[in-house]
């Protein structure tokens, strides 16, 4: 390669990285690999230390306060015993089947002292409330004992011992469900989903990578950088979970993000360097070219997809934190790879990136020319744009009015319904409401130990009644060495229903103002499922006007620096709420109101999971100007090189729109995959963002923003002077003809 030019220390950042990349290949290369190698293995000797995570609200105070006591909630369990068939008028006082059973359960628990602790049944002190309202089931409770981290498998040497019974006894059901049994089947659950998605998404990303290049090595070049881009901030997540709630979750959404927008970006940058080449440009020439415009279409999309990440801080909410922190550094360190790792491995490859090409297919994928298709399609568009542009958003638009009736709920349980463990849990729930998930009051200050207490925890006690919104039995126990009490309270209907919710609120703003709120010197907050359930929703709610207006806000000061342009960016921010809109409208349809459903196997509750639109919306906007940031960028550089608004319209999106086409049916596969797990919200979000995903990159790259360009004209590059915002030169004028330098 030549020498660097005297202009070279004039040329835009990006570029300049890029170019010193593709001359210093070899040590680029290996610096990436060494990064890659001390992250794997700096991650694996640190370990992954998550601090704990707190609900929103008052359940997240009343979990601070047990936590700053060093008090550490015990996993509860319920095991149901009811008779197969009862004959008429048979109850658990004459059915001396059932007493057995009931009495061998807690014999088996009992003499697990490592794997059961508090044992209680309805042979034993209080054991009236352990026999349902009906008399035809009893219920033995117990605590998972041993290390709170430890109880998804100590909970296994219980379930063990409740199967003996239950082989024992094969007339009567023996049914055991709780915290740690569920926590275990839906870790199970969810692990073996992932690692089906894994398995899958891998060999149909390389397949369709195949199909795009034609070439085998170059459809690896995507993977392997976007898979090492997820390796390296997967592991650093080591450093910052010292200091942030960064939980199994987090990494989950680092993979899906990461291999999302890492894929995009090599698919972007590699696609115009073989368009260069193709067209007789060098080597260095293709470098440097690829690099001054997709390049810095690639800085520009990456910051705004982590504007908009950052988005999540704002929620309040802990596991939120970790996803945004997770996926701004993914993202971030996508786009280092993109401009550094990439054109190094380029460079050392040469030639060879065309090498092992498909029959049938090599030839004609590595020429890059534009899509003959969407010169078509983008012609007819921009001659008559007020009728198509009218069409298509009149088509969006109705697909997002099912969104008007959007509801959500945050379930306790997102299971499928035909898993043991929730059958179990119906089970109790149904011969004891509001028994397996009762509200906790945790009571703190100096006036626990006062008669005041007492008189005050009687009185809450008798408020309980078998009608009312709280039940019986309301129970108190004293922990920390006597500086705190935590009430058990049962509340009304099933935990996550209207019901329970009224009776949370009438305990919170009616009972305990009346009872324990009146004690001199102590502090309560309430916890529980039906609390966190309530307090994680009304903080979304609450939180959701915010997120969404600071990340449009974002994404229009950033678009507007980057395109110079007042149109382009409020253009941008209103298809993007289009096409999510008509994401919203999809699952609406499907996984509210039961259309389709069944053919996905999901089930409905009437509602859409209370996080799942949140994090949709902030998703899908950052992502999307992936597309929309690469196809702008070079409708502006033809325009800037000479073109008419109509003419550069046509040849960007010509030129660029197979590259997008090819990187939104990746991401459509790869999301499609996520609609055959189990859990409703991830086959919620798996179909609404491969909904949006191929409608952005057809409806609306296709369509929608030709003809709001056309419609336009040179209005579209309208800015006021502002002496500010630097005038960013014409990249490819400059970039032509040179060397990297």
């Amino acid at each position: 390669m030549q020498p660097p030019s005297r202009t070279a220390s004039r040329r835009p950042a990006v570029e300049r990285i890029a170019c010193w990349s593709a001359r210093h290949s070899v040590i680029t290369v290996l610096a990436w690999v060494a990064l890659a190698s001390a992250a794997f293995f700096g991650g694996k000797l640190l370990g992954t230390v998550s601090q704990p995570q707190y609900d929103p609200g008052q359940s997240g105070t009343a979990e601070r306060m047990l936590s700053q006591l060093h008090v550490v909630t015990p996993a509860a369990e319920s095991v149901l015993i009811t008779p197969r068939r009862t004959a008429a008028g048979e109850t658990y006082g004459t059915d001396a089947q059932l007493r057995q059973a009931v009495s061998q359960v807690a014999a088996a628990l009992r003499a697990r002292p490592w794997a059961a602790v508090d044992v209680r049944s309805p042979a034993g002190p209080g054991g009236r409330s352990l026999v349902s309202r009906s008399g035809r089931s009893a219920l033995v409770t117990f605590n998972v004992a041993g290390p709170h981290a430890k109880v998804d498998t100590t909970v296994a040497a219980d379930q063990a011992a409740v199967a003996s019974v239950q082989a024992r006894y094969p007339g009567v059901i023996v049914a055991e469900a709780g915290a740690a049994s569920t926590d275990r089947a839906a870790n199970a659950l969810l692990s073996h989903d992932f690692r089906q998605a894994g398995l899958t998404s891998g060999p149909i990303t390389l397949i369709l990578l195949l199909v795009v290049f034609g070439a085998l090595i170059a459809a690896g070049i995507p993977v392997l950088l976007a898979g090492s881009a997820v390796m390296i901030t997967v592991s650093l997540l080591a450093i910052p979970s010292r200091w942030l709630p960064i939980g199994q979750g987090t990494s989950e959404i680092v993979l899906i993000i990461g291999m999302a927008v890492g894929v995009d970006y090599t698919l972007f940058y590699l696609r115009r360097e073989r368009e260069e080449r193709a067209a007789g440009a060098t080597f260095g020439q293709a470098v440097r070219t690829a690099a001054a415009t997709s390049g810095r279409a690639i800085v520009v999309s990456g910051l705004t997809v982590m504007v908009c990440m950052a988005g999540l801080f704002l929620t309040g909410i802990d596991e939120f934190t970790g996803f945004a922190f997770g996926t701004i550094a993914v993202v971030g360190v996508a786009v280092a790879g993109a401009l550094t790792a990439l054109p190094a491995l380029l460079s050392l490859l040469g030639p060879w990136a065309d090498r092992g090409r498909i029959p049938f297919l090599g030839k004609a994928r590595t020429t890059a020319r534009p899509s003959r298709l969407w010169t078509a399609v983008v012609s007819r568009v921009v001659r008559r744009p007020a009728l198509w542009g009218g069409l298509a958003a009149a088509a969006l638009l109705a697909l997002a009015y099912p969104a008007l009736g959007m509801k959500t709920q945050n379930p306790a349980i997102d299971l499928p319904p035909s898993l043991p463990v929730v059958r179990k849990l119906d089970q109790i729930q149904q011969a004891f409401p509001g028994g397996p998930a009762p509200a906790q009051v945790v009571v703190t200050g100096s006036g626990v130990a006062s008669p005041a207490m007492r008189h005050a925890l009687a009185a809450l006690q008798a408020r309980a009644s078998s009608g009312g919104p709280i039940r019986p039995p309301v129970t108190g126990t004293t922990v920390a060495d006597g500086r705190a009490v935590v009430v058990s309270v049962p509340l009304a209907g099933t935990g996550t229903n209207v019901v329970s919710d009224q009776a949370l609120l009438a305990l919170r703003d009616t009972i305990l103002p009346a009872t324990v709120g009146a004690v001199p010197h102590v502090s309560y907050a309430v916890t529980g499922t039906t609390a966190n359930s309530y307090d994680f929703t009304a903080a979304l709610r609450h939180s959701a006007p915010l997120v969404f207006t600071t990340v449009a806000v974002l994404a229009f000061l950033l678009l507007l620096v980057a395109f110079r342009s007042l149109a382009i960016p409020l253009m941008s921010i209103l298809l993007n709420l289009l096409s999510v809109g008509a994401a919203y409208g999809l699952i609406t349809l499907v996984f509210q109101d039961g259309h389709l459903a069944g053919l996905l196997g999901a089930s409905t509750s009437g509602a859409i999971t209370g996080w799942v639109p949140l994090f949709m919306f902030v998703f899908l906007f950052g992502l999307s100007m992936d597309y929309h940031v690469f196809i702008l960028s070079r409708i502006r550089e033809l325009r800037t090189g000479g073109m008419t608004t109509t003419d550069a319209v046509v040849g960007g999106i010509a030129s660029s729109g197979g590259v997008v086409t090819s990187a939104a049916a990746i991401m459509v596969a790869v999301f499609s995959i996520f609609a055959t797990l189990s859990t409703v919200d991830l086959k919620t979000i798996g179909v609404g963002l491969a909904f949006a995903v191929f409608i952005d990159a057809t409806v609306v790259r296709g369509v929608c923003v030709p003809a709001a360009l056309a419609l336009l004209g040179d209005r579209s590059w309208y800015l006021p002077r502002v002496p500010s915002l630097p005038r960013s030169p014409a990249p490819l004028a400059r970039a032509r003809g040179e060397e990297p330098g």
